[in-house]
């Protein structure tokens, strides 16, 4: 359903309550101002509507998370149902036999799908812990320390993941606790040639200290690039010859978001260590590190009775009865041809926007940007910032991405349809005007 506003935006409902977050929350966290934000009440579909009552179109799945729609049904009922009998385990102590089915389901879906060999799983509850899950294991198998990863790439907040690598502004000020594992190296876009890159990576992995190389099929907060065909084939290639493990985020990307159930199934690379959260539950807090049986079984010891590498809440079985749900939802023929399909109708439309400030349009499947420049062709994240706020008084909820905050991210729910597409882009239009 397109938007339906009542009240001026943020409505009285939504201020009143900005103005007890900014007494009670840090206020590092949540952005706070006159004109930002809204303070959610319920969703449904592509659809999320405000304590005021207001209804907005979501263009981001609340972070990619809900990408099947928000509050699907089949994936209620089963957080409801599963709620009623368990609501917590003891994950690495006396777990639930949805963990089991879970990590089973996982194994399908990846390496038995892809070399008919079982995987193994390390289940967590943020994207940042997944890659640190990934990080410790490369450490495990290869007893090298050191992490290649890509400018502008995002991996999470957490100590390890900053240790590696990440955006500038998330890392510098904690610089003085963090370790230096990262080597970064430029992430190529899909039309720049890959022998730079090579030179880089190369460079890097001969100096025998790196132990992963960890990279994004496609970076998401880095602008929504899509690196050139043969990118991850050569990475493959690269870590293959220099006893390199090979981590794929695809916290952002996985699970339909790019119109495949994974963005490296798009090249056929296999990688070693494959990170997963986001979207897998559809809104409860979980992630995954995942890996063929035998490089896991390698990297990490029996349990003796206590974990190594374990939290709290791993395996909650909410969390595990969405993500089962989820999966089967996704099973669903037709789905990912329908991502595809929409993807390339948005595009195209992105496209027609007639205005000198609408840049390239980038990524797949449902996870799009439109780069936005100034009259001089240089990104210009102020007018993304200012599209993000007048688009919210539009009933648009929208997000930025890039090295600059130029790119408009656009990842709606998969079920958003023709006329609501429409409407996005005649208001980023209009908007830009």
């Amino acid at each position: 359903m397109l938007p339906e506003l009542h009240t001026p935006i943020p409505g009285p409902k939504s201020l009143a309550l900005a103005k007890e977050l900014r007494r009670f929350e840090s206020r590092n966290v949540t952005f706070l101002n006159d004109e930002f934000p809204i303070f959610w009440d319920r969703a449904d579909g592509v659809n999320v509507w405000d304590v005021d009552g207001n209804r907005f179109l979501d263009l981001t799945s609340a972070f990619g998370v809900a990408g099947l729609g928000h509050g699907h049904e089949c994936i209620r009922k089963a957080l409801v149902e599963q709620s009623s009998k368990l609501w917590h385990g003891m994950g690495d102590v006396h777990p639930t036999a949805l963990k089991a089915r879970l990590c089973a389901k996982l194994s399908a879906l990846t390496w038995q799908r892809w070399t008919g060999e079982d995987a193994k799983t390390v289940l967590s509850n943020s994207g940042f812990e997944a890659i640190e899950t990934a990080m410790k294991t490369a450490l495990l198998v290869t007893g090298r320390a050191g992490v290649l990863t890509f400018q502008n790439a995002y991996h999470g907040v957490g100590y390890g993941s900053l240790s590696a690598g990440g955006i500038a502004k998330f890392r510098d000020p904690f610089k003085a606790q963090l370790l230096e594992l990262g080597t970064q190296v430029g992430y190529p876009g899909p039309n720049d040639l890959l022998e730079p890159v090579w030179e880089q990576v190369e460079s890097a992995l001969i100096k025998g200290d790196v132990g992963a190389v960890l990279v994004e099929p496609i970076q998401g907060r880095g602008g929504k690039v899509v690196p050139p065909t043969g990118f991850l084939s050569g990475l493959r290639d690269r870590c293959d010859a220099t006893k390199t493990l090979l981590i794929l985020d695809e916290i952002y990307t996985g699970f339909g978001r790019t119109g495949a159930l994974f963005a490296t199934d798009y090249e056929g690379v296999v990688p070693d260590l494959i990170c997963l959260g986001k979207a897998l539950t559809a809104g409860f807090p979980m992630s995954a590190c995942v890996g063929s049986s035998s490089l896991m079984d390698t990297a990490w010891p029996e349990s003796g009775g206590e974990a190594i590498h374990t939290s709290t809440f791993l395996g909650n079985p909410l969390g595990c009865a969405m993500a089962l749900t989820a999966l089967e939802e996704l099973a669903e023929p037709g789905l990912l041809e329908t991502v595809r399909a929409t993807g390339k109708r948005f595009r195209a439309l992105l496209e027609q926007i007639d205005h000198v400030q609408r840049g390239s349009v980038r990524g797949m499947g449902l996870m799009l940007g439109v780069e936005i420049l100034d009259d001089f062709g240089q990104p210009d994240g102020d007018t993304v910032g200012r599209l993000i706020v007048q688009g919210l008084k539009k009933g648009l909820i929208l997000l930025g991405d890039g090295p600059h905050g130029h790119v408009l991210a656009i990842t709606p729910p998969f079920c958003i349809g023709g006329s609501e597409i429409q409407y996005t882009c005649d208001v980023i239009e209009s908007l830009l005007d």
